[in-house]
């Protein structure tokens, strides 16, 4: 019995000794032929790393597109689908196979490791009220960026651009609305671990959808390009864009404060309609305002009728506070969203809407009498 145990055992023991160098082998070819498939330039390596990268990030929530998926989404990219340019590129409505209809921007490019870590890290960024990246593609030296389509455009438009027949429906409370839903998108950001400043905010960055739900596009767009181009962000400010803190202009330094600022540009554009860079003196008027000044020339006629005069000052003061030239003394995205969900909140009480564009109380009537 005894010499039978032991031949079971040595048995045992070989066939566990053969097993483990049967998975050292595998293990070793495994990475063997991993190793050459980075190594080599033939197209049979490409999608080996392209398949890693592809489990990679859809594990991550990121999703990697082809250039074939791409190309039919939007006809080969035919100009009846482009919507735009930007400052990646130029901008494609696309219709993906599963039915769902995004966004594509477009720019030519090498391949760039730093351009998929940033994706990974971008579309990690969930919020209601942020427009959200899909994923990627970085294909013969192009990159694209695919994101959610969001149906209604730029808040731009609906104030100052071609859809400003749907304006008149943003009543002063409907503004006060977006900017509180585009205030709570910033708050998200500027809350992540480490902040997340946005560099680009502006109005043509709030896009609206079918229920006017705003969306903050372009979160985290300039860091990307800030280090796939290898160039700081100061180098691709503009002087003369009003949206941009005069301290980055002077030192080349993006902060939560200076999306603050940006965010004050928005508040003044909702509150005028109209497009500052057409008159910077509105950004100067906003700064130097004062409860006593005659605030009548300023906000939109539009909205004649549709605001109590106590809600728009304290939407002023607000502006006012934002448009500080020196940073230290503007609120922080926190108080500003805050602050909105106030003054709207006591606004919805204060107006009660009997039909279209018809209220119960018309106090923001008196500031346009004669």
């Amino acid at each position: 019995m005894s010499g039978a145990l032991a031949a079971v055992l040595g048995g045992a023991a070989g066939a566990v000794a053969l097993l483990g160098i049967l998975i050292g082998l595998i293990r070793y070819f495994m990475l063997r032929n991993r190793s050459i498939a980075r190594s080599s330039d033939t197209n049979s390596s490409e999608l080996s790393v392209q398949e890693e990268q592809t489990i990679e990030l859809a594990f991550q929530g990121a999703r990697v597109f082809t250039l074939k998926e791409l190309d039919a989404a939007t006809k080969d990219f035919s100009n009846i689908n482009l919507i735009g340019y930007g400052m990646f590129g130029e901008v494609n409505k696309g219709f993906l196979q599963d039915g769902t209809i995004v966004a594509i921007k477009r720019r030519v490019s090498a391949p760039s490791q730093e351009f998929i870590e940033e994706v990974c890290y971008l579309s990690s960024i969930r919020h209601r009220n942020l427009v959200r990246l899909l994923g990627y593609c970085q294909e013969n030296d192009l990159q694209m960026l695919v994101y959610e389509y969001v149906s209604n455009g730029s808040v731009s438009t609906h104030l100052y651009g071609g859809n400003q027949v749907l304006s008149r429906k943003l009543e002063f409370k409907h503004r006060l609305s977006i900017a509180h839903g585009a205030a709570k998108g910033m708050v998200h950001l500027h809350s992540l671990n480490p902040p997340l400043v946005h560099m680009n905010f502006k109005t043509t960055n709030v896009l609206v959808d079918e229920d006017f739900i705003p969306k903050v596009a372009d979160a985290g767009l300039r860091r990307l390009l800030n280090r796939t181009n290898g160039a700081s962000p100061s180098s691709r400010v503009t002087t003369d864009d009003p949206f941009h803190d005069p301290e980055v202009k002077e030192s080349g330094g993006f902060s939560l404060k200076s999306d603050v600022y940006s965010f004050g540009v928005f508040l003044m554009e909702l509150l005028c309609g109209r497009d500052v860079r057409s008159d910077q003196r509105l950004i100067e008027w906003a700064q130097n305002y004062e409860d006593s000044i005659d605030i009548s020339t300023v906000i939109d006629p539009r909205m004649v009728s549709s605001f109590t005069s106590e809600g728009m000052k304290e939407f002023l003061r607000l502006i006012t506070w934002c448009l500080n030239p020196s940073s230290e003394r503007r609120p922080s995205m926190d108080y500003v969203e805050i602050e909105l969900q106030r003054i709207r909140e006591k606004e919805l009480q204060l107006t009660t809407v009997m039909g279209e564009g018809t209220t119960t109380v018309t106090l923001g009537s008196q500031l346009f009498r004669a």
